[in-house]
């Protein structure tokens, strides 16, 4: 019998919503639909946190993406797997918008999570870019 596979990333709400909030935002690009459809499309209920996070993304997409494209030196933005550029979404707009999120925290969440759902070496990508724009947004 085989045992549950360990989730990586912080085993908390925080850590859950920020996962589902990835998922949310990868489907929507994709499907080039609004997350708020994504979520409504839900059967089980979408808490209040993920709904903000996934949300909140959204609406700094443009600011985030430029931010993306600015510190990352080696991938355009439209070359990025979609799972990385979301993710990376999600930690920039914490990173911006939620300043009681320490920036160890959300980097760390960023870089578990590339890890898990995409490769390694994205997990080094992500942490280097987010380290670099943590700089710039959190003075």
């Amino acid at each position: 019998m085989s045992s549950p596979r360990k989730n990586t990333v912080g085993d908390d709400n925080r850590s859950t919503a920020r996962e589902r909030a990835v998922h949310f935002l990868y489907e929507a690009e994709t499907r080039n639909i609004k997350v708020g459809e994504v979520i409504k499309t839900q059967i089980l209920s979408v808490d209040d946190l993920v709904t903000m996070l996934a949300s909140g993304t959204e609406s700094k997409r443009q600011e985030t993406d430029e931010l993306i494209t600015e510190f990352s030196h080696t991938w355009t933005i439209a070359r990025m797997p979609a799972i990385d550029r979301n993710i990376l979404r999600l930690a920039i707009f914490e990173l911006i918008d939620r300043p009681e999120v320490p920036v160890a925290v959300v980097i760390n969440e960023a870089v578990e999570l590339a890890k898990r759902f995409s490769t390694e070496e994205s997990g080094k990508y992500v942490n280097g870019i987010l380290s670099a724009i943590a700089k710039r947004v959190r003075v």
